[in-house]
């Protein structure tokens, strides 16, 4: 779709136009920019799903074997390191080591440098694994992007969307 081409009515624009009928004062472009990436988001979240479950894991397996692979050779990190980046509790990280692990995509093992403390490492499956994961995903999602909008107004969502995620703190 270029710029010229309206964009087609979505239920975000059904709620703000119920809004603006029975509260006219309000200002709804803020609810329907949140609206529109909250239902972005959920849409994207099922396709990624989909694109993962054919390789045998999840969304949030897939995060954590994509954490190790971006970190570098070794490929290692500790839970807490992971737990930090991927924004989860110790007790849901430790559900997720304990599934990938089974599976033999990753292995725990303890840290030389802390008594303490563990180091996860992505295993030769592990990261064949997420390497064809990535590219499924990616597949979605360039499909989703091409399918609404030119390279430039991707280029520009994407800078809109990095500003607007600064805003926000977060």
């Amino acid at each position: 779709m270029t710029s010229a081409t309206p964009a087609p009515q979505d239920p975000v624009d059904a709620i703000t136009a119920q809004w603006a009928a029975v509260r006219p004062d309000l200002d709804t472009v803020p609810m329907a920019v949140f609206g529109r990436i909250y239902r972005l988001s959920s849409a994207m979240a099922v396709r990624m799903d989909r694109a993962y479950a054919p390789l045998g894991v999840s969304r949030g397996e897939f995060d954590v074997l994509a954490t190790l692979r971006r970190s570098g050779e070794p490929y290692t990190l500790s839970p807490r390191e992971l737990s930090a980046t991927l924004m989860l509790t110790t007790g849901g990280m430790t559900g997720r080591l304990d599934k990938l692990e089974r599976a033999g995509l990753l292995s725990r093992s303890p840290d030389p440098h802390d008594r303490r403390g563990l180091r996860v490492t992505l295993s030769e499956r592990g990261r064949a694994l997420v390497d064809e994961a990535v590219v499924a995903g990616l597949a979605v999602q360039r499909e989703a992007l091409e399918s609404a909008l030119d390279a430039e107004e991707a280029e520009q969502l994407g800078g809109l969307l990095r500003k607007l995620l600064a805003a926000t703190g977060a």
